[in-house]
């Protein structure tokens, strides 16, 4: 099983909806998918209609086997899985240390969905907090999505000096700008200079109404707007993940 988590120390970046799209791609193409909506704001879960039951919460998701499975929900699209997220999430990190070894806690709970799903993907929460490190030892892609901003390359800078800081695997980061509107000097200039820079994938996300409408469509823009520029520049995406990774 391939795990991929769409991650950023920034809010706002267009995490969410690179999940949503990718995921249902890839159950196109290689089937089963599971999404996890990691965010206490669940707008994965929302954006697929699907809410947590009431007996779930992050205990329980803590607890895994079992416990994840039951709450594991068909979204309605054919071979894409969703685990909904919890309010309860934003508690998470106090939760997790507690735990013996807190890092390595998502990658043991979700080791028996192999069984199951040929990818998980992880709609993650803008933080760096015990939570990240978990998600970055169960993740064989980090996917980071960046506004071509200076403060969104001042993030991603952060990102690999901590995984510089605590010898974590930085081959396993890839960058893409998202939300870009090439009528602004600033972002054209930024993916020129980083664009072909080591860890950056070519194919970039425009800023996009249709995009936005996807909380109104409440499905995957790649699923009701196949046709549409962001729909496409999504499976652009997922194609050069697939050529470079081996998705």
């Amino acid at each position: 099983m391939k795990s991929i988590a769409l991650y950023s120390i920034k809010g706002g970046v267009g995490k969410t909806a690179a999940a949503v799209n990718l995921s249902y791609l890839t159950s196109l193409s290689a089937p089963p998918c599971l999404i996890c909506d990691l965010d206490p704001q669940g707008a994965s879960s929302y954006y697929f209609r699907i809410t947590a039951s009431k007996k779930y919460d992050s205990d329980k998701f803590l607890k895994g086997s079992k416990k994840i499975y039951s709450n594991i929900k068909a979204t309605d699209f054919e071979n894409l899985d969703l685990l909904p997220s919890d309010f309860s999430y934003r508690n998470l990190d106090i939760e997790l240390s507690e735990e013996k070894k807190p890092q390595k806690k998502l990658k043991k709970n979700l080791e028996s969905l192999s069984d199951d799903y040929s990818h998980v993907f992880f709609d993650c929460p803008p933080n760096l907090t015990l939570l990240s490190e978990s998600v970055f030892s169960a993740s064989d892609i980090i996917l980071v999505p960046m506004i071509p901003t200076t403060l969104s390359i001042r993030t991603y800078n952060q990102l690999i000096d901590f995984f510089a800081a605590n010898n974590l695997d930085r081959s396993r980061i890839r960058a893409f700008f998202t939300m870009v509107e090439k009528r602004k000097a600033m972002h054209r200039d930024i993916i020129a200079r980083y664009g072909d820079a080591p860890g950056f994938l070519r194919q970039t996300i425009p800023y996009n109404s249709e995009v936005e409408k996807m909380g109104v469509y409440r499905a995957p823009l790649t699923a009701v707007k196949p046709n549409s520029i962001a729909a496409k520049a999504y499976k652009g995406l997922f194609e050069e993940l697939m050529e470079e990774k081996g998705l």
